[in-house]
């Protein structure tokens, strides 16, 4: 199992594999992985032995990782656990991650990330406030992202005080120091918006980070209440600050490692060691391209956990394989948002 994750590492591009070529060596690797969580966990195994069908067709609805702890590894061997972000009256998620699958989410990481930025580390603008990483033991959604990222960059900035409110001083200063360097901005795509791009706006400031690249994932659900759609957030976001290359990612901490990256033609793409598939919900069958169904995801990162093959609660399309213009290899996507009554179809009577 290890030989095939570190054959998709050795590779020069994330994104260099056609689908036909992956898949066969993702379906290995998946049919591993399914037979060693059924032995390894036994809330999984119930659910398998419940569901009766093949391994290979089961995807673990996300939510259940709201309501049980799923870990194919003992509890001395837990090195962190994420847990999703969610308010003080709402379940959220709990990964268990051990030292091998935090070195391999690590490297994951590494290989995409790279593939935009290149090897050296840019001066990094955070867009939030220094509290929200100072749990290392338990990360919230946001600081395992920043957590996630932090490697990538060097003369750490953060964009917000503890009120959440921008801390001119600083950002004023990291434009000047930077001023015609490479940079790396990242934050929320809520609080992009919220608590930079519309402050900014608001207090009638530009700002010059013109050779920039932007990196936000997550929060889109409040953003389309506000009629701000993906145009809109790039067209206002680069007025504000001069960004030109902005970049939305789609993940989630049940699978933390395996990122989806916006390309420049404004697709995501997944990288050779995850996949996704479209699913018909009333069947459970999967759907071709350019029909819109529940996203399912497939990594081959997660060994302490059962998160290889998950259920998410979005709705998606994929557009194509191989064939995109921004020239990546693999099946591309686009996230048309949650559903609005997400159901886990049963899955969590079989866990009592």
């Amino acid at each position: 199992m290890m030989q095939h994750i570190d054959f998709f590492f050795s590779l020069e591009s994330p994104y260099c594999l056609a689908q036909a070529e992956k898949r066969i060596l993702l379906d290995s690797c998946l049919k591993n992985l399914d037979n060693y969580h059924y032995h390894k966990c036994m809330p999984y195994k119930r659910i398998v032995d419940a569901l009766n069908g093949p391994l290979s067709e089961i995807y673990l609805p996300v939510r259940l990782f709201k309501d049980f702890e799923l870990m194919s590894i003992s509890s001395e061997q837990i090195l962190k656990t994420l847990m999703s972000s969610g308010t003080t009256s709402q379940k959220v998620s709990r990964i268990f991650i051990d030292k091998i699958t935090a070195t391999n989410q690590t490297k994951a990481l590494v290989k995409i990330i790279q593939h935009y930025l290149g090897k050296a580390r840019l001066p990094m603008l955070i867009i939030d406030h220094p509290d929200v990483i100072h749990n290392r033991a338990s990360f919230s959604a946001r600081g395992a992202g920043i957590r996630g990222l932090w490697t990538f960059g060097r003369n750490h900035t953060y964009a917000l005080d503890h009120e959440m409110k921008i801390n001119h001083e600083a950002i004023d200063e990291f434009c000047e120091k930077f001023k015609h360097q490479n940079k790396i901005v990242f934050g929320f795509t809520f609080m992009v918006w919220k608590y930079f791009v519309q402050s900014l706006e608001a207090m009638g400031k530009r700002i010059d980070l013109l050779d920039s690249i932007l990196f936000h994932s997550g929060g889109w659900k409040k953003l389309q209440q506000e009629a701000v759609d993906n145009d809109t957030f790039k067209s206002k976001t680069t007025l504000i600050t001069g960004i030109k290359h902005i970049h939305n990612f789609y993940g989630m901490v049940e699978q933390v490692g395996a990122i989806y990256i916006e390309c420049e033609k404004g697709y995501l793409h997944a990288p050779a060691f995850s996949d996704i598939k479209v699913i018909e919900p009333a069947t459970m069958n999967e759907l071709p391209c350019h029909q819109t169904g529940v996203i399912a995801v497939e990594s081959i990162l997660p060994l302490s956990y059962p998160g290889h093959r998950l259920l998410t609660e979005d709705i998606g399309t994929i557009i194509g394989e191989d064939d995109c213009q921004c020239g990546k290899k693999g099946k591309y996507f686009l996230i048309h948002g949650r559903l609005k009554q997400a159901e886990t179809r049963g899955c969590s009577d079989t866990m009592h």
